[in-house]
C-alpha cells in the first residue's frame, strides 16, 4: 500500500463483501483484520477483491519478510526522491529567474520556461508515478483520496503550462508540479522508515532458531528447533535460553523476567512449567537442564504475544476511525470544487483559457499543503524538544494521543525500581557485634553470584566507614574470617566454613531450620517485613541473623507519581511479583493498595489496562511488557529497558528514572496546541481560498504564492515550539527532578540501618 488512502480503498472494497461485518486495515503494518461470516472471511474470497483494486491479500507475512519488502519500498522511494530533487531543482531555479524578471528579454525567458518544463517532465512522469497509480486505485474502490487531488494539479499545472507555451506565455507553472511531487515524496519516505522501524518490535520478540540437543533414552541428538515435537525431551546448556514451552525434568535456577517480570531468578522444581525465552542461570547451575516439550514453534507462549501485539496494532482506536471518517469526505469535497469550476467558469462567460487557469488555480488551492505540513512539523518539532529534555519519540504520532492521555501504569522492577536490591532491615542476636557480623558477611558473600548477594555485601561494606577503633577491630577479625570453603545448596542456600573453623549457614528459613534441627526464635522472623527477600544466617550457636533485602524505586518515582497524581491522571503499578514487594513499593513511591497489582501475567496486565481511562500510557522495561506496550494508546520504555521493550515502544527515555514521564505529558498538551493551532489556520485558509477562486479570477501563481504563505505561517508557528527552551517547553518544568537526573545518587544514599 502507498498510503492511508490505498488502506481505506481496500477497507472499503472488504467491507462491502457479503458475509463481513468489519474490516480494518492498518496502513503501518500492512495487515487487515476482517470480523464475519467464516465462509466470507476466507482468503480465497478475500484476495480477488483486493485484486481487482491492484493490491495483493496474502497470509501474515513473517517479520523478516516484511521488513525486506519496507527495506525494498524506501529504496524505490529514495531513488524517485533524487530524481525530483535534482531535476525539480533546475525547474525551480529557471522558474524563480522567470517569476521575479531577472531575464533581459521575453524570448529568453520562453526559451527558459522551455527548459522549465524539460526538466520537470522526468518528475513529473517518473517521481510522481506511485501518486497516479494509488490515485486511480482509490477510484476504482470509491474512496478518491489526497492521491487524486495530487495526480489532478500535478497534470492540471502540467497542461495549463503546455497551453500557455504554445501561445508563446512564459508565465508557465511547473514548478507547482514538482512541489507537489516532492514535497509529498519526503513524507512518503518518512513514513515509510517509520513503517520499518515499528517492525522490529516483533523481531525483538522472536527466539533464536538454533539446533537444540533431544535425548531419546541414552542417546543425544542434534535437531532443528523447528522440528522438535511434542513429547520430547531437550537439554538446556547452562546460559542459554529455554528454546520451547515445557514441563522440567530436573530443577534448576531460571531468569524468569521474560513473562513474569520478578527481579530474581526462581528455583523451579522438577515438574513445574517453564516457558520459552526464559533463560537457565548460568552463575548457579551447573549440569544441563532437561524440559519435556508441550508447545513446539509457532504455538508457543511468546509465539502467542507476537500473535496479540498484531492483532492489537491492527484494531483501529476511535481517534483513527474518526479521522478515517475524515478523510473519506474532505477529498471528494476538494475534487467535486475543482471539477465543477471549469464548467461553471464557461457558463459565466469565461474564455477556456481563464476558466482552466481558474480551475488549476482551484486544484492548487485544494492541494493539502499546509493541512499535510501542520501535524507532522508539529510533531516533529516536539519530538526534538523531547530529544533533548532526554526523551526519543520513535513514533511522533503519538504526541496526538500523549495530550489526551487520562490513565498512567507503570511496570516495577527496572521500571519504577533500579533492579538492584538492598538491605532495609536487619535483625540480629543478642549480644552480637555488628562489625565483626558485617565483616564476615562480606568475606562469605563477596564470591557468590546470587541475585541478593550485591545487596549484602552493599551493606557489610558500611563496616568499612566504622570508628578508628573499631576499624582495627574489623582488621584483626578479618585475617582471621577469611573463608576457607563454600558448598552451594542450589534453591536453599550455602554453607560457609571459615579459616577459624566457624561455620555459617545462609538461605531460606526452612533449610536453615533443617540445618538447626529446631525452629527459629520468634525474633527472627519480623512481619513487617514479609515483602522483602529473607536471608538467614546461623551459626554452630544456632540462629545468628535475619537480613531483609528489597528492590528500591528510583530516587524520582515518588515525586513524578506525586506530580503525575496532582495533574489528573489515574496512576496504576502492574507487576508479575509477589503481591508483597508491590505493595511496599507503592507505599514508598506514594501509591493507594488499590492502585498497586501483583502476580499479573503480560495477558492479565493487557487486560488491567483496558480498564483504566483511555487513551492509557504504559511504561514497561521487560519482554513482558511489550503486550502492554502495543494495547496501550502510548506505550514508553525506561533507559535500562530490553531490547523488546524499546522496539514495542513509541517513546524510550534516555536519563535515569520516570520523571521524564512528567516532561513528555506537558510537552506533549503544547505540542498538540501547536498541531490544533496550525489545523485551524490551515483549514481557515482553504476555505476562504477555495471560496476566493470560485468567486474571482485568481492567477496559478497567486494561488501558488499563497499555499506557500500559508505553508510559511504553519511553518514559523511551529517554529515556537522548536526553539523553545527545555523547560519553557513544558508546563510543569520541575525543578527539582531535573536536578535528581543530574546528579546521580551518592555513594550511601537511601541505605538503610541495622
Amino acid at each position: 500500500m502507498w498510503c492511508t488512502s490505498c488502506a481505506l480503498a481496500v477497507e472499503g472494497a472488504l467491507a462491502r463483501v457479503p458475509g463481513v461485518a468489519q474490516a480494518s486495515v492498518h496502513y503501518p503494518t500492512a495487515t487487515v483484520w476482517v470480523n464475519g461470516a467464516p465462509a466470507a472471511t476466507q482468503l480465497a474470497v478475500l484476495a480477488p477483491v483486493v485484486k481487482r483494486l491492484g493490491y495483493r491479500l496474502s497470509e501474515l507475512e513473517p517479520v523478516q519478510d516484511a521488513q525486506q519488502r519496507l527495506a525494498q519500498e524506501s529504496r524505490y522511494l529514495t531513488l524517485r526522491l533524487i530524481v525530483g530533487a535534482v531535476l525539480g531543482m533546475w525547474t525551480m531555479l529557471a522558474s524563480l529567474l522567470i517569476y521575479v524578471g531577472a531575464l533581459p528579454n521575453a524570448t529568453i525567458e520562453l526559451v527558459v520556461a522551455w527548459v522549465s518544463g524539460a526538466f520537470s517532465l522526468p518528475v513529473v512522469l517518473y517521481s510522481g508515478l506511485p501518486f497516479y497509480r494509488a490515485g486511480w486505485r482509490t477510484l476504482l474502490a470509491r474512496r478518491p483520496g489526497m492521491d487524486v487531488l495530487v495526480s489532478l494539479g500535478v497534470f492540471g499545472a502540467m497542461a495549463v503550462s503546455v497551453g500557455l507555451l504554445l501561445r508563446g506565455s512564459s508565465e508557465v507553472y511547473f514548478d507547482t508540479a514538482v512541489m507537489l511531487i516532492v514535497l509529498l515524496l519526503v513524507g512518503r519516505l518518512v513514513e515509510t522508515l517509520c513503517r520499518q522501524q515499528g517492525l522490529k518490535a516483533f523481531d525483538a520478540l522472536r527466539l533464536p532458531e538454533d539446533d537444540v540437543v533431544v535425548c531419546q533414552g541414552e542417546q543425544r541428538d542434534t535437531q532443528p528447533v523447528g522440528e522438535v515435537s511434542i513429547g520430547a525431551v531437550i537439554e538446556v546448556p547452562p546460559g542459554e535460553q529455554v528454546p520451547l514451552d515445557g514441563l522440567l525434568d530436573t530443577p534448576g535456577w531460571l531468569d524468569t523476567a521474560t513473562l513474569t517480570g520478578e527481579s530474581v531468578p526462581r528455583y523451579l522444581h522438577a515438574g513445574q512449567r517453564v516457558y520459552a525465552g526464559c533463560r537457565y542461570a548460568a552463575r548457579l547451575n551447573a549440569a544441563p537442564l532437561k524440559v519435556t516439550v508441550t508447545a513446539t514453534v509457532g504455538q508457543r507462549r511468546v509465539d502467542k504475544l507476537c500473535e496479540q501485539m498484531r492483532r492489537a496494532q491492527a484494531k483501529k482506536g476511535e481517534l483513527h476511525k474518526l479521522a478515517d471518517r475524515f478523510a473519506s469526505w474532505l477529498s471528494p469535497v476538494a475534487l467535486l470544487l475543482a471539477v465543477l469550476t471549469l464548467p461553471l467558469g464557461l457558463l459565466l462567460g469565461l474564455g477556456l483559457e481563464d476558466a482552466a487557469v481558474r480551475a488549476l488555480s482551484v486544484l492548487v488551492v485544494a492541494c493539502p499543503c499546509a493541512v499535510g505540513l501542520a501535524v507532522p512539523l508539529a510533531s516533529l518539532a516536539g519530538s526534538s524538544q523531547a530529544l533533548q529534555q532526554g526523551i526519543a519519540l520513535r513514533d511522533p504520532a503519538a504526541f496526538e494521543t500523549l495530550a489526551k492521555v487520562r490513565g498512567i501504569a507503570f511496570d516495577k522492577t527496572g521500571t519504577l525500581t533500579r533492579g538492584q536490591h538492598q538491605v532495609v532491615h536487619a535483625a540480629l542476636r543478642q549480644g552480637e557485634d555488628l562489625t565483626i557480623f558485617q565483616t564476615m558477611l562480606h568475606s562469605a558473600v563477596s564470591q557468590s553470584e546470587h541475585p541478593l548477594a550485591s545487596g549484602l555485601l552493599d551493606w557489610a561494606n558500611k563496616a568499612e566507614t566504622a570508628t578508628p577503633p573499631k576499624a582495627l577491630h574489623k582488621v584483626f577479625h578479618k585475617v582471621f574470617h577469611n573463608v576457607l570453603h563454600i558448598e552451594d545448596h542450589p534453591g536453599k542456600g550455602q554453607q560457609v566454613t571459615f579459616q577459624n573453623g566457624e561455620q555459617w549457614w545462609l538461605g531460606s528459613a526452612a533449610w536453615i531450620e533443617q540445618q538447626l534441627g529446631t525452629p527459629l526464635p520468634d525474633n527472627a522472623q519480623h512481619p513487617d517485613y514479609a515483602f522483602a527477600s529473607q536471608v538467614v544466617v546461623a551459626n554452630s550457636r544456632g540462629w545468628l541473623a535475619t537480613l531483609y533485602c528489597a528492590d528500591q524505586p528510583v530516587s524520582d518515582a515518588k515525586a513524578s507519581l506525586a506530580e503525575l497524581q496532582r495533574s489528573g491522571y489515574i496512576v496504576a503499578l502492574i507487576s508479575g511479583d509477589r503481591q508483597g514487594p508491590v505493595g511496599w513499593l507503592g507505599q514508598q513511591v506514594g501509591l493507594a493498595k488499590t492502585a498497586c497489582y501483583a502476580q499479573r501475567s503480560p495477558e492479565a496486565k493487557a487486560a488491567l489496562l483496558k480498564a483504566l481511562p483511555s487513551p492509557t500510557l504504559y511504561v514497561g522495561d521487560g519482554v513482558n511488557d511489550t503486550l502492554s506496550l502495543a494495547e496501550a494508546g502510548v506505550g514508553v520504555a525506561p533507559m535500562q529497558a530490553s531490547e523488546a521493550a524499546r522496539e514495542g515502544a513509541a517513546a524510550q527515555l534516555l536519563w535515569p528514572g520516570v520523571s521524564g514521564i512528567v516532561r513528555l505529558l506537558a510537552l506533549a498538551k503544547r505540542t498538540r496546541r501547536v498541531m490544533v493551532q496550525n489545523l485551524v489556520f490551515s483549514a481557515l485558509y482553504n476555505t476562504l481560498a477555495l471560496g476566493l477562486v470560485t468567486m474571482m479570477a485568481v492567477p496559478p501563481l497567486a494561488a501558488v504564492l499563497a499555499m506557500a504563505a500559508s505553508s510559511l505561517s504553519v511553518t514559523l508557528n511551529t517554529a515556537c515550539l522548536a526553539w523553545a527552551e527545555p523547560d519553557e517547553a513544558s508546563d510543569s518544568p520541575m525543578p527539582a527532578l531535573s536536578a535528581q537526573r543530574s546528579m546521580p545518587p551518592t555513594a550511601g544514599q537511601s541505605r538503610p540501618t541495622a
